[in-house]
């Protein structure tokens, strides 16, 4: 098993010895491998231009990889929490997340995006705000990787130099209503980048009982909505979703925004959608003894399921 340092990018305030509920602006934060990411002390506060760069850097060792062996190669990759989530209970999902799945499969570096939930139960609708005011933050840090990623592609080109074409995926697993933040985030930054047609902004986007609409991805709604322009800038969405989600399935009246959740029914109509984008029951897989919310996270078989659609295997070939 691989270790690599760990990452945080926030929006919540400063608050006492952590961070707290309200919207801030974004900082940047670095701990070592080893350190207890629920603890503030463990985090270092870095620049967003130091931050940059300490990825930059740890990016620029990963191998260079042949195209045949595409899977191989390592992944930048951004972890976005659900609703009722305090930034403690986020820190502590993101360690699990890296050490069963980045480190244990030496995938890359993993980074936590903690967002200001209430953590409460009863902050459901707050944290629904939340998660929209948070969208224009994703899209900054979307927008910049883009500027990043066409800077690599350009100096290559014009060097003739494939080395120093950028040598890691960008993926992006977002749980629960971070499924909404990156909804949003993704369209805002797709109108601020004039929906590019020319470059893969995040190879892997797997929503985890995402709370959305599950006719998010409909071919038949508008070129500029939200599904579309996500499609256009993701080269593969993965949605796993499971009938036994006992969150997404309670207070229905509350959560049914227009239609059901994708992160409990599934693809409204899976004829009708984009063809980069997919669903993958996981009833059969999770662990029951779980929380079914958070099973996919707690069992070995749907962490298995997580690492091969970040690796890009084609869903024919998946785990079911």
């Amino acid at each position: 098993m691989t270790t690599t340092p760990q990452f945080m990018i926030t929006n919540r305030n400063r608050q006492g010895a952590g961070l707290g509920i309200t919207h801030d602006v974004l900082k940047y934060f670095e701990a070592d491998p080893d350190a207890d990411p629920a603890v503030f002390r463990s985090w270092s506060e870095l620049t967003a231009d130091k931050f940059k760069l300490r990825l930059q850097q740890l990016a620029m060792k990963f191998p260079l990889i042949a195209e045949e062996d595409n899977e191989d190669q390592k992944h930048v990759s951004l972890f976005v929490h659900g609703y009722n989530n305090d930034w403690k209970a986020a820190a502590g999902r993101y360690a699990e997340i890296k050490r069963d799945v980045y480190d244990a499969s030496d995938l890359g570096l993993l980074i936590l995006f903690t967002w200001p939930s209430d953590g409460s139960v009863a902050g459901y609708l707050p944290d629904r705000e939340d998660a929209r005011d948070s969208a224009q933050d994703v899209a900054t840090l979307l927008t910049a990787l883009n500027t990043h990623l066409l800077d690599l592609q350009q100096t290559a080109v014009a060097t003739r130099d494939p080395k120093k074409f950028c040598r890691a995926k960008v993926s992006v697993i977002a749980h629960s209503m971070g499924g909404f933040v990156m909804q949003k985030g993704l369209a805002i930054a797709a109108k601020q980048l004039n929906s590019p047609q020319l470059m893969t902004l995040v190879h892997q986007l797997v929503l985890v009982a995402a709370d959305v609409d599950n006719d998010l991805f409909q071919k038949d709604k508008p070129l500029d909505s939200d599904g579309s322009l996500m499609a256009n800038l993701c080269y593969r969405i993965g949605c796993l979703f499971t009938g036994l989600d006992e969150v997404l399935g309670a207070s229905a009246g509350l959560k049914h925004f227009g239609t059901r959740r994708l992160g409990r029914s599934g693809l409204a109509d899976k004829s009708n959608v984009w063809d980069n984008v997919f669903d993958q029951d996981v009833s059969s897989l999770i662990d029951l003894s779980q929380k079914t919310h958070s099973a996919v996270f707690d069992s070995p078989s749907t962490r298995e399921l997580l690492e091969k659609i970040l690796r890009g295997v084609d869903r024919g070939h998946l785990p079911t």
